[in-house]
């Protein structure tokens, strides 16, 4: 911890981890992971060898470990109940809605390096928090990426008797609505004129185009896509 102190002394980045150490109640040892945790692709720095750098790594590592903290959480809370009710669960707790939620409650949104593009905003929140997590591993191992996903995220920001009764699968709604009602939904995908990074997905119902929705992952403007029509129409 002395050494910790004595680095947060001495460092140029005292602004940036003194914010981390109140996000987190972590003191980072590694302040270069926690700022790669906050760099979006839509300001990515490409490097001289070519490759770009951005949080999507940190991202996939803390996707991986919030899920198992969340498993083993909720295989615990709920021990009389089924696999399906827990996967469920999980999905809804780890869901970009939820993420970027408990993200902008924390304040991580006010850290997170970006370009200034309305459509990058959609999931970048939920991205970067996946990514501190994955950063807090890094940096300071299991244990500690755990405490801090049970004490600064399921015991502050969920209630899981409500999230129990909440649907937050959009494009799973969607699909269910549609099968019971027999109409016909597809998503059409194709690079978004306003940037090229972003995938734009429209989303067509009985082949009427009813919206459309932008995102660096075909998968998360599907969703985005869906949730917009779905609470545009009620379902």
């Amino acid at each position: 911890m002395l050494v910790e102190y004595i680095k947060f002394i001495f460092s140029s980045e005292k602004k940036l981890i003194t914010s981390i150490r109140n996000l987190t109640g972590i003191m980072p040892r590694n302040i270069s992971v926690y700022k790669l945790a906050l760099s979006h692709i839509s300001a990515a720095r490409q490097l001289p060898n070519g490759k770009i750098l951005t949080n999507e790594r940190l991202e996939f590592l803390g996707d991986a470990i919030l899920g198992a903290v969340i498993a083993e959480h909720l295989f615990r809370r709920f021990p009389y109940r089924d696999e399906g009710f827990l996967t469920e669960m999980r999905s809804k707790i780890v869901s970009r809605e939820n993420l970027k939620t408990m993200a902008i409650k924390m304040g991580l949104d006010k850290l997170i390096i970006k370009d200034t593009h309305p459509g990058s905003y959609k999931s970048m929140f939920g991205d970067a928090y996946e990514a501190l997590i994955g950063a807090i591993y890094m940096d300071k191992g299991y244990s500690v990426a755990k405490k801090f996903i049970l004490e600064r995220m399921v015991n502050l920001y969920i209630d899981l008797n409500e999230l129990e009764n909440t649907e937050k699968n959009y494009k799973s709604r969607l699909l269910n609505w549609a099968q019971r009602h027999k109409h016909s939904v597809a998503f059409e995908s194709s690079d978004d004129p306003a940037n090229s990074r972003l995938i734009k997905v429209t989303l067509l119902v009985n082949d009427q185009q009813v919206a459309a929705a932008s995102d660096f992952s075909k998968k998360k403007a599907e969703q985005l896509a869906a949730e917009t029509y779905c609470k545009l129409t009620g379902i």
